[in-house]
């Protein structure tokens, strides 16, 4: 038995304590002007996952552009294959490396 919610406007909603294991969101996104689905009221207006457990999950074909994710678990989470983790580590490999070339030059 499930739900299945077609061409509805969830602007503001909230969802609180749901659980979702097989849920599947597909064609959601936060409409822009010219859209019929486009309110000015809440155009614009990010969507929030706060306290969520996505683990498993997979994210695909996604417009992810100034997400920011924040005090999160990451382990075995990839992007495009590649380990978070590793991006990471590397990145601030990378920073200290040049942190240091900075301050000694």
């Amino acid at each position: 038995m499930g739900t299945k919610i077609t061409n509805a406007n969830l602007s503001k909603l909230e969802i609180d304590g749901a659980q979702m294991g097989g849920a599947y969101l597909h064609n959601v996104g936060i409409p822009e002007e010219g859209d019929p689905h486009y309110n000015p009221a809440t155009a614009g207006q990010p969507t929030r996952f706060e306290h969520c457990n996505l683990r498993g999950s997979r994210i695909s074909n996604c417009d992810l552009s100034h997400i920011e994710i924040l005090d999160c678990e990451l382990e075995g989470m990839k992007i495009n294959g590649i380990p978070v983790e590793e991006l990471l580590k590397n990145y601030h490999c990378s920073n200290n490396r040049t942190e240091n070339s900075s301050t000694n030059g």
